[in-house]
């Protein structure tokens, strides 16, 4: 799943290649996608695109004041492509193409855009069309940015002070945080040196500190590692940045141990039991406490 590092990556590669350009239509394959009708999607085109943005995981096209919202969710992605002069109507449901948005020709007669496609039989992808992003619930109930400047290890340690929460399951919630998902909770906790299970209201104010800094610093470094590379680059950039998630079985690079994995009914979870448990296994069960 995209998450805040590969969203803001696609945001910056959208300014660079579609601001100031004009709309020329927006085609969606994919009619379930499509979550909103006033403004109506044809309302877009003549439009120009007059900046990108990222909203937590969500990615906001500013076109003249309307806004075209894109969530990836599990199974989505961007494609760019250089010329859609050419591209072939695509009959619904088939395929993974979900929306293809074109833009007006160049000067050299190409004319420019991107596709939103979806792999996998879950079809989560959602796209809005919207006169403020903040009609958009997901973008309406999000938590606060861990990338902007008010995000402090104060505004953290309130986020959690009297939480019963699991740790894990708080840094996912993007009500509380935005933009954090199951690939880089992983990675923050692993660098925090925190169970994923620890009851987020426990924290000390040290450890408040150190998950603060495990946050900012994690995301950062991710976003950095992403900044420049083509859209269709960012995957294997993520994968090939990651230390524990999607790694259960191999050597944890900090301290040697064998990477550990607990599964739940459509996700799962990887950790080193050295740097994050004190050594000990967790049981690969939903609610898992240390084992005894």
């Amino acid at each position: 799943m995209p998450e805040l590092p590969e969203v803001e990556a696609l945001a910056e590669f959208l300014r660079e290649r579609a601001v100031g350009r004009v709309i020329a239509a927006v085609d969606v394959v994919a009619f379930q996608a499509l979550k909103t009708v006033d403004p109506p999607v044809t309302a877009l085109g003549g439009l120009t695109v007059t900046g990108v943005a990222r909203h937590g995981k969500f990615l906001d096209l500013d076109c003249d004041g309307t806004h075209l919202v894109t969530h990836l969710a599990r199974g989505g992605w961007l494609r760019w492509r250089d010329d859609l002069t050419g591209a072939k109507p695509v009959r619904p449901g088939k395929g993974p193409l979900a929306v293809r948005v074109r833009l007006a020709p160049d000067g050299d007669g190409r004319a420019p855009g991107f596709e939103l496609t979806e792999a996998g039989t879950q079809k989560r992808l959602a796209v809005y069309v919207v006169r403020d992003p903040g009609d958009v619930p997901g973008i309406a109930s999000l938590g606060p940015d861990p990338l902007a400047a008010g995000f402090t290890p104060e505004a953290l340690g309130a986020i959690l002070g009297g939480s019963r929460t699991q740790i894990k399951g708080l840094l996912r919630d993007q009500k509380v945080i935005a933009g954090i998902g199951n690939a880089y909770s992983d990675e923050v906790l692993h660098v925090a040196r925190m169970s994923p299970f620890k009851i987020a209201g426990t924290l000390t104010e040290a450890q408040v500190a150190e998950l603060h800094e495990a946050i900012v610093t994690t995301l950062r470094d991710a976003v950095e590692r992403a900044r420049g590379l083509a859209a269709k680059d960012l995957k294997a950039e993520k994968k090939s940045g990651l230390r524990v998630h999607g790694r259960a079985g191999e050597k944890c690079e900090v301290c040697g141990d064998t990477i550990r994995e607990v599964s739940f009914a459509d996700s799962s979870l990887q950790y080193c039991p050295t740097c994050q448990t004190g050594g000990k296994p967790l049981a690969d069960r939903r609610l898992s406490k240390l084992l005894k």
